[in-house]
């Protein structure tokens, strides 16, 4: 049987390809260790994802892993075969990277883009994971039962299900266009999609709200989770320790383009860069600068993007990890970019374009200023996508 299922609204047609959020798919929780309750209560007032109207046409969420679902059998009364709940074999998904951010939104706005990583999981009847890779994270990947997707996978499967049956196993195969270590969600990719083959392996056990709720769990920030998990443009805030998130659909006419590093950059040595306190005028200048982004995309005046993409509160003070960043968003900002700015936490830049001409020269320029500086790294013009993840295949 196919299916196919998107989240968000149709994908923006994009130029050919490609937490703050880690890119780096860090071990978290482990998914052997048993859950104290397979009926445990189900949580009050899940995260809340509200749809706006389209234009023109470091925070953790708390630990849900240990909670079960309101189904009316618990674990004891399941047959205990090794597929017990899991109604299909292999699950295909297609999910989005995303961008953070966005200059003076930070951890709190983000874009997602057409950047993909299509992920192939089977189920296998012996407690054992297969993993191979394709593409970006070709080598570099942790196997087993330590890997982000898989983790996320279980995490799923232990909410839906109350528990990961017994003897089961996965073959995982993944190509990626999305780029580790880079600020473009990878590790947040990894996360939704793991959530997603639960949701579609159990027959929709988990919906949006609970895997937004997961996502950051295991994410441990909302901004490219949401992005990951609805497609478009996304406002996240936690409230009251749950996210709280609202979406837009990306203009169709914005383009992006991305000056992607070779060197990678770990979210730790970036947020340790940042200081405890900022000047209250700095803070001033970012809260009008980020309401000024979700203005500008709502409704569709770009121009704005230019002062809405500045930033008091993080780039300065990353730049000193990061010395080349500074030139390499004046860049593309002399060339007529709508706006630039660092993408999550680096190492790629990413500027925006309403059309082709400046989206090449704004390319070329972040190539010549990283050049002048020594940096090797490549662009990619990319486009922003109102899609998020769609289950390809389900067998």
């Amino acid at each position: 049987m196919v299916t196919r299922r998107r989240r968000g609204s149709a994908a923006v047609d994009a130029p050919v390809p490609a937490a703050a959020t880690p890119d780096v798919q860090a071990p978290g929780p482990d998914p052997a260790a048993p859950r104290p309750d397979a009926r445990a209560p189900e949580i009050d007032a899940p995260a809340a994802v509200v749809e706006a109207p389209a234009p023109d046409a470091g925070t953790t969420a708390p630990a849900t892993g240990a909670l079960g679902p309101d189904a009316g059998t618990t674990a004891a009364s399941r047959p205990a075969t090794p597929f017990a709940g899991i109604l299909h074999r292999r699950v295909v998904v297609d999910v989005p990277g995303s961008t953070a951010n966005l200059g003076a939104g930070y951890d709190a706005l983000a874009m997602a883009l057409d950047l993909v990583n299509r992920i192939t999981v089977d189920v296998l009847p012996e407690p054992e994971v297969e993993l191979t890779v394709e593409g970006e994270g070709a080598g570099q990947l942790e196997g087993g039962r330590r890997n982000r997707f898989v983790l996320a996978l279980e995490l799923g499967l232990r909410w839906a299900l109350g528990e990961v049956p017994s003897g089961i196993g996965w073959r995982v195969s993944m190509r990626n266009e999305i780029p580790l270590a880079r600020g473009l969600g990878s590790s947040a990719a990894a996360v939704v999609a793991g959530l997603v083959a639960a949701d579609a392996l159990t027959g929709g056990r988990l919906d949006e709200r609970r895997q937004l709720q997961l996502a950051c769990e295991l994410e441990g920030h909302p901004d490219n989770a949401a992005a990951a998990l609805l497609g478009g443009f996304v406002v996240v805030a936690m409230v009251d320790g749950r996210p709280e998130a609202v979406r837009f659909d990306v203009p169709t006419r914005l383009r992006a383009v991305l000056f992607v590093p070779d060197r990678p950059l770990e979210t730790a040595a970036m947020r340790a860069a940042l200081p405890r306190d900022v000047p209250h005028r700095d803070a001033v200048f970012n809260v009008s600068r980020g309401a000024l982004a979700v203005a500008a995309i709502a409704s569709g005046r770009y121009t704005l993007l230019r002062q809405a993409t500045e930033d008091r509160l993080h780039e300065p003070y990353r730049a000193a990890v990061y010395p080349e960043l500074p030139m390499l968003v004046m860049a593309a900002r002399r060339v007529g970019a709508l706006g630039a700015c660092l993408s999550g936490a680096g190492s790629s830049i990413i500027a925006f374009a309403d059309d082709e001409p400046t989206l090449d020269a704004a390319g070329r320029a972040m190539a010549e200023a990283a050049g002048e500086q020594g940096l090797a790294g490549r662009t990619r013009p990319v486009g922003l996508r109102n899609a998020g993840p769609i289950v390809v295949d389900l067998d």
